[in-house]
């Protein structure tokens, strides 16, 4: 398997990712479920409205993120990502969120009302399989 297959094996399976923002100069870090559309080549996860990492993105929208591995250690890594709300809704995507994380379903009907979509956008990501292979991608 190339690194590139690799990547987007992980980024189909692992659902979660560890979601770092900063701003002035105070790091945070949250885990929000994710999907990542290849053809758009962009991630997308929903937070609730008015959450407090919306004031942090729209105070500093460079971010940095891993995802969590379930099995194994197989992760992708990203440093320099920005952020940004999406011009799309959860509706819009439902079907992707529901394909990777059936269970996202009732979470759109709950609560799809009140949450936000958000998108993060970046070109490198780091491959890190098993212990003996990290590699940087362009995508």
């Amino acid at each position: 398997m190339t690194t590139a297959e690799a990547f987007k094996k992980i980024m189909n399976e692992q659902t979660e990712i560890a979601l770092a923002t900063s701003v002035e100069g105070i790091p945070n870090v949250r885990i929000v479920n994710f999907f990542y559309d290849e053809t758009k080549k962009c991630l997308f996860f929903s937070t609730f409205q008015g959450n407090e990492k919306i004031a942090e993105f729209q105070k500093n929208p460079n971010v940095a993120f891993t995802t969590i591995p379930s099995e194994q250690t197989n992760h992708v890594r990203v440093h320099e990502a920005q952020v940004t709300k999406s011009e799309l809704t959860v509706y819009d995507v439902a079907q992707q969120w529901i394909q990777k994380i059936p269970s996202y379903e009732e979470n759109i009907k709950q609560a799809g009302k009140m949450l936000e979509l958000y998108e993060i956008h970046f070109t490198k990501a780091i491959v890190i399989l098993g212990m003996d292979s990290r590699e940087t991608i362009v995508l």
